[in-house]
């Protein structure tokens, strides 16, 4: 949380802060695409070594980014739900096809992959490239500020949809979604 999400693509450099995310514990999380052990060529790269994106398509349309985030075969990732819009917004306004500039811009994770121009070309990309990484600006986030919810759209994985593994930035206005 606070940090920036980064991308650089054909030299045109977008980037937002990120001020929403959700979490996914790997194997006992009935919510992970992971759970149970469950390992396809869709999820496989949720088992690489941390540090790597995994970006899937949902819906059959919405390309999503999540951040692998533990050690090589064991299957944490981060899906990064939504970024406050900090460089490039008017080629993320080009992306989306909006003429100008609203929170809906990146507000979603299927916005955002649109705005920062992420697809699932970019699944496995190491975040420590010079086109897709996530910077330290030491912008100051106090823990007061950050809330956490159960996720969003995981309804059906029984006590799993319960925990509070979504985080955000209280009153940001790019968050997707209402806290329950």
């Amino acid at each position: 949380m606070g940090k920036i999400l980064v991308t650089k693509w054909n030299g045109i450099i977008t980037s937002g802060r990120i001020v929403e995310c959700e979490a996914y514990n790997g194997v006992i999380d009935k919510a992970s695409h992971a759970s149970g052990g469950r390992r396809t060529n869709r999820n496989d790269i949720m088992y690489a070594e941390g540090g790597v994106a995994y970006v899937y398509i949902c819906y059959g349309i919405h390309h999503l980014f999540n951040v692998v985030t533990n050690n090589k075969e064991t299957p944490h990732a981060i899906l990064i739900r939504a970024v406050d819009p900090i460089k490039g917004i008017n080629e993320m306004l080009k992306r989306r096809g909006k003429k100008k500039l609203d929170y809906n811009l990146t507000k979603g994770p299927g916005s955002l992959s649109v705005a920062l121009g992420i697809s699932v070309d970019q699944n496995g990309f190491s975040l420590q490239s010079h086109q897709l990484f996530i910077a330290d600006d030491g912008f100051p986030i106090n823990k007061k500020d950050i809330s956490s919810s159960p996720r969003i759209g995981v309804e059906s994985s029984g006590q799993a949809a319960n925990y509070p593994y979504r985080f955000f930035i209280k009153g940001n206005p790019y968050v997707s979604g209402s806290p329950k």
